[in-house]
């Protein structure tokens, strides 16, 4: 049976649970809210299974990969489906083609109170809800089976998600199944825990005493696809913030594995890798010059290419070297922030104001590097 002595060798992917015969095992959250599986030892056959579909590891499967992945700067030709994602749309023409051919997209969406969790569209409308960044890790219980279900069925699936997530799912579906799954996963830079996003809500509605409507993590109305600027909706009012993205940057709030990702390479477990094309200029001074977004595309398998073939009529590219593009997260994992520990320990003891109060000055000193950064870089 599957036994998670280190939580750093542990992503919540869920596929263990997915694929275990007796139901014995469940997705259980510990203090942050990140998922670990738990084995009800009386229900366990010892059939193995659940090890033997764990894929966050180095071993993940390869056979499918490109000598070398393309790489592609990417926009939509449509500037308001460019106004409406995060980036380029690179995700929405890409799913906009599973979507024509009756099939099915997976993505990160919301229940509840903004609760991230992964959700099914059979609709452009449905599938909306996936856009735009959620630097938080999403809730997989179940979702795993509900793609075995829909290709069993003999539909076309698209699932995006992050590599851990595309890698333990392509390691759970039989690969008599694959023929029309269709993974794409993102540059990712590391998942904060559910619980202290949920707390995070609290905290805002408290300090304004009404409860929020819309979120955006990433809001490029105001100042463009270059800010990370926080939007929260109360009844007509906005507030706009950079609490939680401070504390995001540093890594102070990231599950343990994402410092332990093996897919932190040019080697993805998916079909195509998608993401913001941060250093863009360093290939075109004109492509993106309107800081409306652009997306970053990775062709990694045959299959990638041909599905990229399908949709490029719509979009804009812009051919790149991959030494241009080669984004921190596509060369090694996020270094975990030296007080890691112990902003989990206070969080879990004191809650999320005190944590806010005391740990946003790391994300501070964070943020002002980064501008010294971009001032050095614009003299040079």
């Amino acid at each position: 049976m599957i036994q998670i002595d280190d939580p750093q060798n542990c992503c919540g992917c869920s596929a263990c649970a997915s694929i275990c015969p007796k139901d014995a095992i469940t997705m259980t959250p510990d203090g942050m809210g990140f998922l670990y599986p738990k084995v009800d030892v009386g229900k366990c056959i010892d059939c193995g299974l659940c090890e033997k579909v764990c894929s966050f590891n180095s071993d993940y499967d390869k056979s499918l990969n490109l000598p070398s992945l393309i790489p592609f700067g990417v926009r939509h030709k449509d500037i308001k489906e460019i106004a409406r994602s995060q980036s380029g749309a690179a995700f929405v023409v890409l799913s906009d083609w599973i979507l024509e051919q009756g099939g099915v997209v997976y993505g990160a969406g919301y229940t509840g109170h903004f609760r991230v969790v992964h959700k099914r569209a059979i609709t452009k409308e449905e599938r909306d809800e996936f856009r735009g960044s959620k630097y938080v890790q999403s809730d997989m219980n179940g979702v795993f089976r509900l793609v075995k279900q829909d290709l069993q069925a003999g539909h076309i699936v698209c699932f995006s998600g992050t590599p851990c997530q595309t890698s333990g799912l392509r390691s759970y579906i039989a690969p008599r199944l694959r023929e029309n799954l269709y993974l794409v996963d993102i540059i990712c830079h590391g998942v904060p825990g559910p619980f202290l996003w949920r707390d995070y809500l609290k905290y805002l509605e408290k300090k304004e005493g009404m409860p929020i409507t819309a979120v955006n993590f990433r809001d490029k109305s105001l100042k463009g696809w270059h800010s990370h600027v926080e939007s929260f909706r109360f009844a007509d009012t906005y507030t706009y913030t950079y609490t939680y993205t401070y504390l995001f940057y540093t890594h102070i709030t990231l599950r343990s594995s994402c410092g332990n990702c093996p897919f932190c390479n040019t080697i993805r477990p998916s079909d195509i890798t998608i993401g913001d094309f941060w250093g863009v200029e360093k290939s075109s001074k004109t492509f993106a010059a309107d800081n409306k977004g652009c997306s970053l595309i990775l062709l990694n398998t045959e299959k990638g290419k041909s599905w990229f073939n399908k949709v490029k009529d719509k979009i804009d590219l812009l051919p790149v070297e991959l030494k241009n593009c080669l984004q921190g997260n596509l060369q090694r994992p996020s270094k975990l922030h030296s007080k890691h520990l112990d902003f989990e320990r206070d969080y879990l003891t004191h809650g999320f104001a005190y944590v806010k109060r005391k740990y946003r000055k790391f994300g501070l000193i964070w943020w002002i590097e980064k501008i010294k950064q971009k001032l050095n870089s614009f003299n040079k």
